[in-house]
């Protein structure tokens, strides 16, 4: 275990030291290490063996590459419970690339047309939401709202930030610590579908939630 946790320092630093990489390399490579050596630590702890520990590091640099975020039984379970929540909603419940736990919430679920209020099938959604949050004191929540490209950017792009909001104030308003929050409005500027459509619009017309766990500090 020491061998491993000396040969992960060096190799943060190494990566995280080089002078001719970019910022962005930096902080990916001294990401790895430090998720290299979270990844060690819970390795030992599921029995020491040397196969353990090194595929617990394995993991670790995975989470720490992908932007710091781990993906723990904690978020696992969340996945689940919030799969259950919204099943058959046309919700979309997925973990992204970079570990992050990821809803897609269309406008039939979330909002009327030209509307920043929570629809009433959308609360029992965030109530369940809400109670995953609350456990998980390592939790960054982002929110992005999204509209349809009816009308122009100056009704849009605000109206997409106050669902957003909305949508934050809600699950501060269930027990969410207020400083998980991140939230954004891409207006139209980001379709998942062709706005000539109706049924292409709603999908458009959207809000986006995404959950990320770091690794406990200290």
């Amino acid at each position: 275990m020491k061998k491993i946790v000396l040969s992960t320092c060096a190799a943060a630093f190494l990566i995280g030291g080089c002078a001719d990489m970019s910022q962005t390399q930096k902080t990916t490579g001294m990401g790895a290490g430090a998720g290299a050596l979270a990844g060690a630590a819970i390795g030992s702890l599921t029995g020491g063996d040397r196969g353990a520990i090194g595929a617990g590091a394995a993991i670790g640099a995975l989470a720490g590459a992908a932007g710091g975020y781990m993906w723990s039984q904690r978020m696992e379970n969340q996945k689940k419970q919030m799969e259950q929540a919204t099943q058959g909603t046309g919700v979309a419940v997925t973990q992204t690339a970079n570990n992050e736990l990821k809803l897609q919430i269309p406008s039939d679920v979330s909002f009327d047309t030209g509307k920043a209020a929570i629809k009433p099938n959308f609360q029992p959604i965030l109530d369940q939401f809400a109670s995953g949050l609350r456990n998980n004191p390592n939790a960054e929540v982002r929110i992005i709202g999204h509209t349809d490209n009816t009308g122009t950017d100056a009704i849009n792009n605000p109206l997409s930030i106050e669902r957003a909001a909305s949508t934050r104030d809600y699950l501060i308003a269930r027990g969410v610590r207020s400083n998980a929050f991140k939230i954004d409005g891409m207006g139209s500027r980001q379709p998942i579908a062709d706005n000539s459509t109706p049924a292409g619009r709603g999908q458009n017309r959207r809000v986006e939630i995404f959950v990320g766990e770091r690794p406990p500090q200290g």
